[in-house]
């Protein structure tokens, strides 16, 4: 029997939430602005809204956001003479929207103050967050499976925006372990529905298995990712042929492949939960002939090369975007390679309750962070990144795992806290946050934050 999404979830909340935000995009049939974050999970959550207003024949402005910018998103709301969709970030703005004159619907799983009570808002605001209905928006719901979702509310035709809601989930990297909560019931309905295959396979996504592991990031292979020479040499002294297509390789040396990698993760303190990502089940696409993952990369890609709109154009079926989009993933994935192996080299600064080191790759800082996180950094402490903050505005990413999270780390409070300090703003999840902080104000903001996130952990010492 075919699951609805009405009966996800029994909280009332839920349903109450979902509904308001559907009447309110079928009671205004107009031209909508989707305002969205620019990495992986806000451009596959833009791609879902977007083809589903579509759908109803509405014609839509996709405007990406980048950072934690209350002025930016005033500007937008001021510019805006008709309704506003706004995905993947909002949470932090719920006193803005009362002012728009025209509906607001907020598709956001980011904490915000007070939760999991958002504050009264008028009958033209609809707000709607998975942690208002007692579902982690960290681990079983991100912005892209909640947008999915809320088209799925708006018509059962848009189960097939699968494809956005995995990307996006794997782009947030709510993968790692399995999906779990209600991003597992809307993969497996999706299984069912035959628009995503679930099967077995291996991490190394590339057009040979030399290339493949040379750049390869997720999981990032210590003395390998970034270097062919290596790379290669490891694989014939397995006995395999580095010109070899992953998906050509035989069971045997697609075994003996997988043993030996997971000792060279396992033998560098690598948590057995990114270990499992190498050969975890894959996700495939029907529609577009790729893993989930491949397309959550291309996102990514074109978030951090700052055209996220192009990302949009994909799910709208432009076939230039993909081209661009593969060109952009090469450079995105050079640049994290780049970064990960000057840590491998350099190492990072370690404070009593913090690591933190500075990226020149500005929009790749917060996926380096995440990266060296899990693959190269001991896992008792989070790390920080700030990159630019010399002309302009520094911009901060955190990344911690969620072992820390079950320590007591929060890292959205940390970020936040330390932030309104300087002047700054913050906010996100316990355990990846992000924030935007005045020039110069970087030593103010990393004694805060360290000092909060040793707090946290319980951590003694000092900076």
């Amino acid at each position: 029997m075919s699951s609805g999404p009405d009966t996800f979830v029994s909280n009332p909340r839920y349903r109450r939430e979902f509904e308001k935000a559907r009447a309110l995009v079928l009671a205004h049939p107009r031209r909508w602005r989707v305002i969205y974050h620019y990495d992986a999970d806000g451009i596959a959550s833009a791609s879902s809204a977007v083809r589903a207003f579509g759908r109803l024949g509405y014609p839509v402005q996709a405007t990406p956001l980048q950072g934690v910018e209350r002025e930016r998103i005033r500007a937008l709301l001021s510019a805006t003479k008709g309704p506003v969709l706004i995905a993947d970030t909002g949470a932090s703005w719920l006193d803005e929207y009362p002012r728009h004159p025209h509906p607001v619907v907020v598709l956001d799983h980011h904490k915000y103050p007070g939760v999991p009570d958002p504050p009264e808002l008028p009958e033209h605001v609809a707000f709607v967050n998975p942690l208002d209905w007692g579902v982690d928006g960290m681990t079983e719901m991100c912005a892209s499976t909640l947008t999915w979702l809320f088209t799925i509310f708006l018509d059962p035709v848009n189960w097939d925006n699968a494809a956005w809601g995995l990307s996006g989930a794997i782009g947030d990297r709510m993968h790692v372990g399995g999906f779990q909560g209600l991003n597992r019931l809307l993969v497996d309905e999706a299984v069912r529905r035959s628009v995503v295959v679930e099967r077995p396979g291996t991490a190394l996504l590339g057009p040979t298995v030399g290339a493949a592991l040379a750049t390869a990031i997720d999981p990032f292979f210590r003395g390998l990712s970034g270097d062919r020479a290596q790379s290669e040499e490891f694989l014939r002294g397995l006995s395999i042929d580095p010109a070899t297509p992953p998906h050509s390789l035989t069971a045997e040396e697609t075994d003996r492949l997988v043993r030996a990698l997971r000792a060279r993760l396992e033998a560098g303190g690598v948590l057995p939960e990114f270990v499992a990502l190498l050969d975890q089940p894959r996700w495939f696409l029907p529609s577009h002939g790729m893993d989930a993952e491949e397309l959550s990369n291309l996102q990514s890609a074109l978030g951090r090369a700052t055209t996220p709109g192009v990302g949009v154009a994909m799910a709208l079926g432009d076939a230039t975007a993909f081209d661009r989009a593969r060109a952009a993933e090469t450079k995105w994935r050079d640049g994290i390679l780049q970064g990960l192996r000057r840590i491998e080299r350099d190492g990072v600064h370690t404070a009593s309750g913090v690591r933190w080191f500075e990226s020149p790759e500005t929009t790749l800082a917060g996926t380096q962070a995440g990266m060296a996180m899990n693959y190269l950094l001991p896992p008792d402490r989070p790390v920080l990144v700030l990159s630019d903050g010399v002309t302009g505005p520094g911009k901060v990413s955190g990344r911690g795992t969620l072992r820390l999270v079950r320590q007591g780390l929060d890292l959205a409070t940390a970020l936040r806290e330390a932030a309104a300090a300087v002047g700054g703003e913050g906010g996100g999840h316990r355990v990846a946050s992000g924030a935007t902080i005045p020039p110069g104000s970087w030593d103010r903001f990393l004694e805060v934050a360290n000092r909060l996130v040793a707090e946290q952990l319980k951590l003694g010492g000092t900076t």
